[in-house]
């Protein structure tokens, strides 16, 4: 969902990039160490994950990835399964589908009592998507229902066709929520999910009207609703006909918090005619909101990400977002920027004022490894991430979590 026609900033800097090779992070910027773990192959089998190029119409838009204490685990949405695997790329269990995969060929089905080392679960899995684990090992995953389950929300003009899946540290299913809670109605559209430190649960969900965001406890308790509707985005008081949108929101790990990051943009005119040409970049804000209090706590400013070029012997500027990737402890936030080689890292601390307490850095993601990524940001500060190229899965961290 669009709410501004920002194409024309998009395809601007998609030129200039390509006209100048790529966009080079500054050499000055020092690059975090990347760490490869394990690959695994590209399949069906029970340790391979069904990463397909997008020329189907499934594609691998649901595959999803979290890394919690060492552990990494995989939901497979067009293999219909879950894997769980140590760092050094053990597979432990896996949650699949039977209709939709072989039968496991190293792996024992759990029953009661069972003396199993490494196992398989069977359950129904549809299109399991984004994921999460809490500080029990239980698994929080987002699944579809079937189309005759689905409904319409028309106040919100919304589909209501998903649910968050809740297994225990074993792979065995436990309950599913919904809205509501425990055995509720379905969601919108999940765009992330979250667990903290007291094991609650944060369900994001993007919707044409806005965000709806789900805050449940450790025992499934419904406890808030946050409606964010588009015409009640935040617009800081110093910025005039600035047109807002949500560039993501995520919660926080230590408190219950949302941060909103909020991209400005700005319309543009031909002074000559007075007609309206495009819009370009204005400001990023990130708003910090109580949700217990239902209040808007602080926001911190954005810098931009400068993207240099050379045109006709002279060196030129464009600004652009970074994209928030998430927050671990005491407010530290997460952004990143694609460049050359890898990705530009912003890290900012809500604790400090506007050009205070920023740390820059560069982590390495090869070109054949663009295939498709996700990213996972533990509650310490661990930059994990699952590349893929043309021939395998690569499980892989950056130790952000040593960074002063």
């Amino acid at each position: 969902m669009k709410k501004i026609p920002a194409a024309s900033v998009f395809f601007m800097v998609l030129i200039i990039a390509l006209a100048v090779s790529c966009n080079k992070a500054p050499p000055q910027v020092p690059q975090v160490e990347r760490e490869d773990l394990f690959k695994l192959d590209i399949g069906r089998l029970e340790d391979q994950v069904a990463l397909f190029k997008l020329e189907g119409d499934q594609g691998i838009r649901h595959t999803g990835m979290v890394m919690r204490d060492g552990f990494f685990y995989i939901s497979d949405g067009i293999g219909g399964k879950i894997l769980k695997f140590n760092s050094y790329g053990d597979l432990l269990f896996m949650i699949y589908n039977d209709e939709t995969n072989p039968a496991p060929l190293t792996l024992k089905p759990l029953q009661d009592g069972s003396l199993v080392t490494k196992w398989a679960v069977s359950y129904p899995l549809q299109e399991p998507g984004v994921i999460a684990v809490d500080s029990k090992k239980h698994i929080y995953v987002c699944d579809r229902l079937p189309y005759e389950r689905h409904s319409f929300d028309t106040e919100n003009k919304a589909y209501l066709d998903s649910i968050i899946l809740h297994f225990d540290s074993e792979g065995k299913f436990v309950e599913y929520l919904g809205t509501d809670g425990i055995g509720g109605s379905p969601f919108p559209q999940i765009e992330s999910i979250y667990t903290s430190e007291d094991d609650d649960l944060a369900v994001i969900c993007r919707m044409p009207t806005g965000w709806n965001i789900y805050w449940f406890n450790s025992g499934g308790t419904f406890l808030y609703l946050v409606e964010l509707k588009n015409e009640a985005i935040p617009v800081p008081a110093d910025r005039e006909n600035v047109i807002p949108s949500v560039d993501s929101i995520a919660a926080a790990p230590d408190s219950r918090k949302l941060f909103i990051k909020v991209d400005y943009y700005r319309d543009t005119y031909d002074e000559s005619t007075n007609t309206r040409t495009g819009n370009e970049p204005d400001s990023s804000v990130i708003w910090i909101m109580d949700i217990e209090k239902s209040a808007w706590e602080k926001s911190i400013e954005v810098p931009f990400y400068e993207l240099n070029y050379t045109d006709k012997n002279r060196n030129n500027v464009i600004k652009v977002f970074y994209s928030m990737i998430g927050v671990i402890g005491n407010g530290k936030v997460f952004l990143s920027f694609p460049v050359d080689g890898g990705y530009s890292l912003l890290i900012l601390s809500s604790d400090s004022a506007y050009g205070s307490e920023q740390l820059q850095r560069t982590i390495r993601v090869d070109n054949d490894e663009l295939q498709f990524n996700v990213f996972s940001l533990s509650m310490e500060g661990i930059l994990s991430g699952l590349l893929v190229d043309d021939y395998n899965v690569k499980l892989v961290w950056w130790r952000t979590d040593k960074l002063s």
